[in-house]
């Protein structure tokens, strides 16, 4: 270890985890026995069918007709999983016969509520009943325009128990984000909330919610939600969808049978259309959930989400263990940053998840939760969406907890699950991310090809994991599918992130090899910033970076535009603005703007971003990219004149 460890297990309470009990069940079967978290993992990569064959023997997964092989064909792309199968995700969720309860809800706009298991099960055949009524059926697509709440929880598990498709985006998105997504998979039903409160501030959404339903042609039939008690025309309110008490049924479906569709942005085109399936999900789901995280049924399990980001279904599939989850919608930062604190002293939180922004803003707050609230049963914290800084760590020790488990984790929409992270077997140490995910091969990779150990590299994983995409919407050869992240290993998955494996097995991610704009955990791709920015009036061309801050914090959005003559950057600065916080994201909102005759592009006329990111961190012109593959070979010493001449923030 290169620094000084901030949490140990120790042997009992090693035993007493999740993954010690799995370790105990492999070796009563034979298999092992393995003395090390690092054995256990080597194993996990080494035999993959044995190893996720143990995973779906040992959480019991229920199917109406065996599989015949639990992973077919282990080729990237290429796999399948559990074939022959017919199970329900929303079935193993259902399937928990115990009392208490399964979701507790806080928000910004109404009361605290929670249902109980036998009241979530009760709202999914009643949402069941109503989105039948309304026409879906087996692979028909719903898609949600809601906030974390537990309705958007019980019409997913509904729409999932019958076989349909799910896919949803956040309020806070703007209408051209919301129909870019939607757009591509023609949705039968669209589920729309009428607005929200966040923090002090009603944002009514009743409008974009009626654009959005313009732009999806495909729609049969809207629900309305009345969430600030505004109705939207010519609806189907949320009390119609679920007046009927209906019991449950499951349709079986084949493991690769599209589960939600999530959207994850490239550097061009539209937004990813990522296919995740029911059996993928749910083996990946049930192994990092319980054996990572180490969730159990006494657990109160807090991701701070919208329902736009993936952490959302992550957070869902809590419920795949028997905990209860905690959901929250709103500002996390009003009346002041201790809002999520004191909601997990309220709801009695054991695991509490954010982004390593929050935290790091919390740092830099002076915040001093663990002395400032009852946080006695907290025993877990994860982080994600950016990678934590040492400082980090080292304050959620002094400031959250000295005996909590630290989990930083990182992964991806992709996967709709995390590569690396935490364990309850791996010790923490500051700014570093303890050890691999057990099934998940991951190297690092140089420009060759060439696994490293101890050097920065490209994240790959040279193993198949069951949550990898069955495929993109709309891509039926899986020619983008296989572009997105084969194109550069054959056979071997490219990610996207910098990663640093040290020889014990505990990593550093340094940032995207990418051009994605991630904020605040809300990825936005560079072309969708573009598409936003070139509709304004007087902007010929852009190009965006993101200048990620070393301590954790939201970094810089730095935007250059090319105008048309006689246009001044001063009278486009405000309308972009509006632009970007109205139609995607107000996280997407540049922090400074500056003009230059011609953006840079290569002959073919795609934008250099990261030559451009280069040289604003410092790098010459000359080092970043050659002057005879560029259109304009000056418009790079342009960005340099920009460089030279910002402040440092």
């Amino acid at each position: 270890m290169s620094a000084a460890r901030l949490w140990t297990p120790t042997p009992e309470s090693i035993a007493g985890s999740n993954i010690g009990r799995f370790n105990s069940w492999l070796a009563s079967r034979g298999i092992g026995p393995f003395a090390s978290y690092a054995e256990l993992w080597q194993w996990s990569v080494s035999d993959t069918a044995g190893f996720w064959s143990a995973i779906a023997d040992y959480f019991e997964i229920t199917t109406s007709s065996p599989y015949t092989s639990i992973l077919e064909n282990p080729t990237m792309p290429g796999a399948r999983w559990l074939v022959d199968a017919g199970l329900n995700y929303a079935e193993h969720i259902l399937r928990h016969d115990v009392e208490g309860t399964a979701i507790i809800a806080h928000s910004q706009t109404r009361r605290p509520s929670s249902l109980s298991w036998a009241d979530l099960a009760d709202q999914v055949g009643r949402a069941r009943a109503g989105l039948r009524r309304l026409g879906v059926g087996r692979g028909d697509r719903v898609a949600a325009y809601l906030p974390n709440v537990p309705e958007t929880i019980v019409a997913f598990l509904a729409t999932a128990s019958l076989g349909a498709v799910w896919s949803s985006c956040a309020p806070e998105f703007g209408v051209q984000a919301v129909v870019d997504r939607f757009g591509q998979i023609d949705p039968k039903v669209l589920l729309a909330v009428d607005g929200y409160r966040y923090g002090t501030r009603d944002i009514d959404r009743r409008s974009e919610a009626q654009a959005i339903r313009d732009g999806l042609p495909s729609l049969h039939a809207t629900v309305a939600l009345p969430y600030l008690d505004g109705p939207l025309p010519d609806s189907v309110t949320w009390d119609e969808l679920v007046a009927e008490a209906t019991p449950l049924e499951f349709e079986q479906v084949a493991a690769d049978h599209p589960l939600y569709v999530l959207y994850s942005s490239g550097t061009t085109g539209m937004p990813k259309p990522i296919v995740h399936g029911h059996g993928g999900i749910l083996l990946e789901h049930l192994k990092v959930l319980a054996l990572h995280a180490d969730l159990r049924p006494s657990d109160h399990f807090f991701w701070f989400t919208t329902t736009g980001w993936m952490m959302w279904n992550f957070l869902v599939s809590g419920l795949l263990t028997g905990s209860t989850i905690v959901t929250f919608d709103g500002d996390p930062a009003t009346p002041s940053l201790d809002c999520l604190w004191g909601l997990a002293e309220q709801a009695e939180i054991t695991w509490f998840g954010a982004s390593a922004p929050y935290f790091m803003a919390c740092r830099k707050a002076g915040a001093t939760p663990g002395r400032t609230f009852d946080l006695a049963r907290l025993r877990a914290v994860g982080s994600t969406g950016a990678p934590l800084p040492a400082d980090g760590f080292r304050w959620v020790y002094e400031s959250v907890g000295a005996d909590v488990m630290l989990s930083s984790i990182s992964g991806g929409t992709d996967i709709c699950s995390a590569f690396v992270g935490g364990c309850p077997m791996v010790p923490v140490v500051a700014g570093e991310i303890p050890c691999r995910y057990l099934g998940a091969a991951v190297e690092a990779f140089d420009e060759a090809g060439h696994s490293v150990v101890g050097e920065q590299g490209e994240l790959v994983l040279t193993q198949p994991m069951p949550s990898m995409p069955i495929g993109f919407w709309g891509d039926p050869d899986g020619s983008r599918y296989r572009a997105a992240y084969f194109d550069t290993y054959p056979g071997v998955w490219r990610h996207g992130d910098w990663i640093t494996i040290h020889p014990d097995g505990s990593c550093v991610i340094t940032g995207r090899s990418d051009a994605t704009l991630n904020r605040g955990g809300v990825r936005i791709g560079t072309s969708e910033i573009y598409r936003v920015v070139e509709a304004v009036d007087g902007v010929d061309d852009s190009l965006i970076v993101h200048l990620e801050d070393s301590d954790g914090g939201a970094g810089r959005l730095v935007l250059f535009v090319a105008l048309h003559d006689g246009v001044d950057v001063e009278t486009v600065v405000d309308p972009i603005r509006a632009a970007l916080r109205s139609d995607l994201s107000p996280r997407h909102v540049p922090d400074e703007i500056h003009s230059l005759s011609s953006i840079p592009t290569t002959l073919s006329g795609k934008k250099l971003e990261l030559p451009v990111k280069k040289i604003l961190r410092g790098s010459e012109p000359d080092t970043v990219a050659s002057r005879g593959a560029l259109k304009n070979p000056d418009s790079l010493d342009d960005v340099a004149r920009v460089a030279h001449s910002r402040p440092n923030p």
